[in-house]
């Protein structure tokens, strides 16, 4: 890891740079999303010794080879159990998992799910291209349904899932959508991210531009974006569209659109402190047609796993005294093989 500091001794984006030559395909989201995170951590007021990031495997998880930071590239799915023993060894370590929709949903879904529950102090950044890119094209579980793929020749009859409905059904504290290429707005959900003590769970629309280009051209094309998309501000009317605004009401139990003028007085403030997630959920169905809703959804206080693990151990000390490993290890029976 570089020492280098910029002449005025604060760090810049350069610093987190690890000048290997970065190996996606031209064209693709992940360049985007890696400028993003290099240009936030020098933002934070840390030094490059107490950020680590983890990744599993995917297109997505070469991302700590080009992070000047400590890393690892850990195995299918795994990444947040290896972030887990990372952050409990090194407790002030700020760690970075990077994953994709594959990585995360499938075969690391389990992995996922618990590492939400526990609300270890950790960020999670989940690059949703809807397809499995690294190995070349075949569907994943945020893939739509009927998506016709090498491994789905007759479409896929999978009902996708909602990256951040699962977070929520798994009690996430923090829950957030932004768009590769929407910079400022990718920058300022990282800080947010970062910012939040428990886990941080950030869902990027990220294009593969081989495999599965303009998954996301609904909500990303200039001529669109701004009548599709619902910006998640607090405090503020969740209202969309710029030609005939709409809002979104509560009907009973479910969200409905409507005129934002006409509704005025009943259209949902949005408050993502809200205790209750219910509204939050409601916001994720939306996921699957307009307005798509992007911002953060939920961001809420609950103790963290590593405090709680923490205190544990403060509390072992100070009844049975500093442990010794290798009395443990003599502590019952053992053989000599000869």
């Amino acid at each position: 890891m570089s020492a280098a500091i910029s002449k005025n001794g604060k760090l810049t984006r350069k610093d987190f740079a690890a000048g290997q030559d970065v190996r996606w395909c031209p064209g693709c989201g992940d360049y985007a999303i890696l400028a993003a995170v290099q240009s936030v951590l020098p933002t934070l007021g840390l030094p490059k010794e107490r950020f680590a990031v983890v990744s599993g495997i995917g297109c997505s998880s070469r991302f700590p080879y080009y992070m000047n930071t400590f890393g690892f590239h850990s195995i299918h799915g795994r990444a947040p159990a290896v972030a887990t023993g990372l952050k409990l060894a090194n407790p002030d370590l700020q760690v970075w998992i990077i994953t994709g929709d594959g990585d995360a949903l499938s075969i690391g879904g389990n992995h996922f799910i618990h590492a939400m529950r526990r609300n270890l102090d950790i960020n999670i950044l989940l690059f949703n291209n809807r397809i499995y890119g690294l190995t070349k094209g075949q569907y994943s579980p945020t893939s739509e349904l009927g998506k016709k793929t090498k491994s789905t020749p007759y479409g896929s009859v999978d009902r996708p899932f909602m990256p951040l409905a699962v977070a929520l059904g798994s009690q996430a504290t923090f829950v957030a959508r932004t768009i590769d290429v929407f910079g400022a707005h990718l920058k300022n959900t990282l800080k947010a991210a970062a910012a939040h003590k428990g886990t941080s769970f950030v869902e990027i629309y990220q294009n593969c531009n081989i495999f599965n280009n303009g998954a996301w051209l609904n909500v990303t094309d200039k001529s669109v974006r701004h009548e599709n998309i619902l910006y998640l501000e607090d405090g503020k009317p969740m209202v969309f569209g710029t030609q005939s605004p709409k809002g979104l009401r509560l009907n009973g139990a479910e969200l409905e659109i409507v005129d934002a003028a006409e509704h005025a007085d009943e259209i949902l403030v949005h408050d993502a402190g809200r205790q209750d997630p219910t509204v939050a959920f409601l916001l994720t169905q939306l996921g699957s047609g307009i307005p798509r809703p992007i911002g953060i959804f939920r961001s809420v206080e609950a103790p963290t796993y590593d405090a709680g693990v923490m205190e544990q151990i403060q509390t072992a000390k100070q009844q049975q005294g500093e442990g010794s490993l290798k009395d443990l290890l003599y502590s019952t029976d053992s053989w000599v093989v000869s």
